[in-house]
């Protein structure tokens, strides 16, 4: 008799933990990128990652239910707010600072333009809470997700409990994040050998690399690794700021308290540059072109400015015209349309029947 009760005891155990298995998201195969950080808090899975997606869509998130992290993050533009410098948060207020694309996220030490978060889950807390973005208290934003059958269903298919929580919202967000790989653009396949620059595109990627031409690739690798950034911050010269108190906007010294910080903000990536315009922590330039003419032509002597910006005691590194178009040619490769169109990065709610129909009225 004992024997049966500690068979039955046994399948119900294991009948539980089965009905609350996830399973493990499976990342593209990335040949030529550097090895992908994995978190051991929050390991990524396809139950996780279908309620983030949810929730990253779901205006559910903002004080009056009228803004999303889709509302700056649009996907055809690799999830920036392009074409806006700043973008406009729940009450009307501008952003301080352009906002940043998503992408390739998992392989960033740190988060915003001054790196203030370190690591994505934290990066989730800043804008719903914000006043100026989605301005909403988390106890709120808890209390509502608890209310929603939809989200009790989700939240238990990817935790094991409805027991929802700031940490939860937090982790399943930030794992549908981390699926934002872009991998796929004609730079890729150049890389990987399945497609050819033109001559055009591939005398601009030697131009970019050439330390006595384009010099991109202090600060932009893309000759060796492919995230076209080294994810460092710096001051590449914007502003003639002599004085490293006097910086405008200290980006990472408000982090650090630095004073040699000052000025110095995250390297962006060179990747999806057609889809991200304006360009800057500031977005001050508004083309590819206004940025080549910048590293040509603009450079600022400043406090602070990147040891590697080696011609900027002559303002740039002087490009003729033929030059700044064939670095244009290669940038433009680095643009992933396989990325924004991705049908499993898609507003989730779209496959609804009722136009704009969000969690809200499905509970």
């Amino acid at each position: 008799m004992r024997i049966v009760v500690g068979i039955l005891l046994a399948l119900l155990v294991f009948s539980f933990d089965t009905k609350f298995s996830t399973i493990p998201y499976k990342f593209p195969e990335l040949k030529i990128f550097p090895k992908m950080p994995v978190s051991e808090n929050n390991p990524v899975t396809v139950e996780g990652v279908n309620l983030g997606r949810y929730l990253f869509y779901d205006p559910i998130l903002s004080s009056d239910s009228s803004m999303s992290c889709a509302s700056c993050h649009n996907q055809k533009s690799a999830f920036s707010d392009s074409p806006n410098d700043y973008s406009k948060g729940r009450n009307g207020t501008k952003s301080k600072r352009n906002t940043m694309p998503l992408f390739n996220l998992a392989w960033y030490p740190a988060y915003f333009w001054d790196g203030r978060a370190k690591s994505i889950e934290e990066q989730i807390f800043h804008p719903v809470r914000d006043n100026n973005e989605m301005n909403l208290e988390w106890k709120v934003a808890v209390s509502r997700l608890k209310n929603s059958k939809f989200y009790q269903l989700k939240f238990k298919k990817a935790f094991g409990d409805a027991n929802i929580d700031s940490v939860q919202i937090a982790y399943s967000i930030a794992q549908f994040l981390r699926t934002l790989i872009s991998y796929q653009s004609k730079y890729d396949q150049v890389i990987n050998g399945m497609a050819l620059f033109s001559k055009d595109e591939y005398e601009g990627f030697a131009l970019a690399n050439d330390q006595t031409k384009g010099d991109c690739i202090h600060c932009h690798i893309t000759d060796g690794d492919v995230l076209g950034t080294t994810l460092v911050f710096s001051n590449n010269g914007l502003d003639s700021v002599i004085n490293p108190a006097e910086f405008k906007d200290k980006g990472r010294g408000t982090v650090t308290g630095k004073i040699n910080d000052n000025g110095k903000f995250i390297v962006p990536s060179l990747r999806n540059l057609s889809f991200t315009a304006p360009y800057m922590h500031d977005g001050r330039f508004k083309t590819l072109e206004e940025v080549i003419d910048f590293y040509s032509e603009g450079v600022k002597q400043c406090a602070n400015i990147d040891s590697k910006m080696e011609f900027a005691h002559q303002g740039g590194a002087k490009l003729n015209s033929d030059d700044k178009k064939k670095i244009i040619a290669f940038l433009k490769t680095l643009s992933d349309s396989t990325f924004v169109s991705n049908i499993e990065f898609e507003n989730p709610f779209k496959k609804a029947k009722k136009k704009m129909q969000t969690a809200d009225n499905m509970r």
